[in-house]
C-alpha cells in the first residue's frame, strides 16, 4: 500500500512542477486562439462592430476572393527566398565557429548575438540610411561618379528581403552550429584515415550531419519571416506588404476583428502544419537547442 502511494506522488510530481508552465500555455496561447477562432464566425458590420450570428461568411470570403490568396502566395514566395538565402549565408560562418581552434570561441558566439542588444526596430530603421536616396550606398557611389542619380535600393522586395535576413541570420547561424559541435571530430578523422579528402569528409560526413541544424534553421527563418509585419512595413512599398500586413491592416485599420481573426487563423494553421511536417522527419528539437545557445 505504501509503495503504491508513493509511486502515485512520484507520478503526479511533474504534473505539479510542469503546472505554472501550462497554466501560463493556457491562459496566455491556448485561450487567445480559441477566442480568436470563435471570433471567425461572427458577422462584420461597420467598423469596430460585429454581431455574434455565427456563419461560415469570412471563411468563404476568404477562400473564394483570389485577393487574399495573391498575398498568402506572395507571403510564402519570399519567406522561402529568404530562408534559402539564409541557409546559404549561416553555413560558412557556422562552420568557420564550430571547427574553429580559437581558444576563447566564446567571444564568436558573443558577436554572433551582439545584434540582439539592439532594438530590432532599430536595426531595421538603419537601412534607410543605408539604401535611402541619401543612404551610404547611393552616396558613394554618386560621390566616386559611378551614378549620377540614386539607385531604387530602397522600398522594394529586395529591400525586404535583405531586412528580413539581417533578423534572421543569426538563429540560422546558431542552429547550423549547435549541429556542427554535435559532430563527433572521430568520425571526421576515420574518413581522412580511409583515403577521403576534406572535401570529400565534409560531403560525406559533416554536411549529412548538419542537416538537421540547417533544416531547423530554413523552418525557424521561414516561419518568422512568413509572419513578419515591421520589416515590410518600414521598408517595403505599397506592393510588398506581406500576409502580417494585411491582417494588421483588417484589424486595426478596418476594424474588422471577424476577418482579421480568420486571417490569422489560416496563418497559424499553414505554418502549423509546416512545422507538423518537419517534426515529423526532423524533430524540433534542434530548433530548441539553437534558441537555447
Amino acid at each position: 500500500m505504501q509503495a503504491s502511494l508513493l509511486s502515485a506522488a512520484e507520478r503526479r510530481r511533474p504534473w505539479l512542477l510542469l503546472s505554472p508552465t501550462l497554466a501560463a500555455l493556457i491562459f496566455l496561447m491556448v485561450i487567445p486562439i480559441i477566442i480568436m477562432f470563435i471570433y471567425t464566425f461572427y458577422t462584420f458590420q461597420t467598423a469596430g462592430v460585429e454581431t455574434r450570428s455565427f456563419n461560415t461568411a469570412n471563411w468563404h470570403e476568404f477562400f473564394t476572393d483570389p485577393y487574399y490568396h495573391r498575398f498568402l502566395l506572395k507571403t510564402f514566395r519570399i519567406a522561402l527566398e529568404t530562408a534559402v538565402l539564409c541557409g546559404i549565408m549561416a553555413y560558412p560562418p557556422a562552420y568557420f565557429i564550430a571547427m574553429s581552434q580559437f581558444k576563447h570561441k566564446w567571444l564568436l558566439l558573443l558577436l554572433l548575438i551582439v545584434p540582439f542588444w539592439i532594438s530590432f526596430t532599430i536595426r531595421t530603421f538603419s537601412w534607410i540610411h543605408i539604401l535611402g536616396e541619401q543612404g551610404v550606398i547611393n552616396a558613394s557611389l554618386m560621390g566616386l561618379g559611378i551614378i549620377t542619380e540614386p539607385l531604387p535600393l530602397l522600398y522594394n522586395e529586395g529591400s525586404v528581403i535583405m531586412g528580413m535576413i539581417h533578423f534572421l541570420l543569426p538563429y540560422v547561424i546558431l542552429n547550423i552550429y549547435v549541429s556542427l559541435e554535435g559532430i563527433d571530430r572521430n568520425l571526421i578523422s576515420a574518413a581522412r584515415t580511409l583515403g577521403c579528402t576534406e572535401w570529400q569528409a565534409f560531403r560525406e560526413v559533416t554536411l549529412p550531419l548538419s542537416l538537421p541544424g540547417l533544416g531547423a534553421g530554413l523552418l525557424l527563418s521561414f516561419v518568422l519571416a512568413a509572419g513578419s509585419y515591421v520589416t515590410p512595413q518600414i521598408l517595403g512599398g505599397r506592393s510588398d506588404s506581406l500576409f502580417g500586413n494585411l491582417i494588421f491592416n483588417t484589424i486595426m485599420k478596418e476594424l474588422n476583428w471577424p476577418m482579421g481573426s480568420t486571417l490569422s487563423i489560416v496563418l497559424l494553421v499553414l505554418l502549423g502544419i509546416l512545422a507538423v511536417i518537419y517534426s515529423r522527419y526532423m524533430g524540433l528539437s534542434t530548433i530548441f537547442k539553437g534558441l537555447s545557445r
